[in-house]
């Protein structure tokens, strides 16, 4: 079974639950037969849930990081550093979105990437107007342009109201990570 009219999503925001909500959607697809590709622009460590169901699913759902760092908590600095690493994730998505050979794709991040101009727009755009009708496209990260906004059919915003991180609680995992 092939996806007829694919379309494209984009979880932004401050709030959590962007990437929880592109794993929600993937899950839902992997009941449905459809093949799973994650891209992580941004993130690089490898023990986190995503991965670790991968492991578990090598047929249905695929996950490839680019940038390597055990850890979990990166700031601006490092996140603008990683400019090489965004470039890599962006060729090798442009062509799991151009072969058609993942139903869904998710580029995780792939907002934070152009937020902070490590991927140019217009290449991100470009990739998004060509894509397959037979692809589901998910684009998570904060600080979405606009532009990238426009070119979605589908915008969720997470808001944050409150977060365990407020009283110091650490990322927990299984459930943030």
């Amino acid at each position: 079974m092939k996806i007829e009219h694919g379309m494209v999503h984009v979880y932004t925001g401050d709030g959590k639950g962007k990437t929880t909500a592109a794993l929600g959607l993937a899950l839902r697809a992997l009941g449905w037969g459809y093949k799973v590709m994650m891209v992580e622009f941004v993130k690089g460590y490898p023990n986190i849930g995503e991965i670790k169901f991968s492991e578990k699913f090598p047929d249905g759902f695929t996950v490839r990081q680019f940038a390597l760092d055990p850890a979990r908590a990166i700031g601006e600095e490092k996140v603008r550093q990683r400019r090489g690493e965004a470039n890599r994730a962006m060729g090798f998505a442009e062509d799991v979105v151009s072969s058609g050979e993942f139903d869904v794709v998710i580029l995780d991040e792939l907002a934070v990437a152009l937020h902070y101009g490590l991927i140019d727009l217009d290449r991100a755009l470009r990739m998004i107007r060509s894509k397959p009708s037979s692809v589901e496209l998910v684009i998570t990260g904060r600080n979405a342009p606009e532009d990238l906004i426009l070119a979605a059919d589908y915008v969720t915003e997470m808001r944050l109201i409150r977060h365990p991180h407020e009283r110091s609680i650490q990322a927990r995992p299984g459930i943030d990570y």
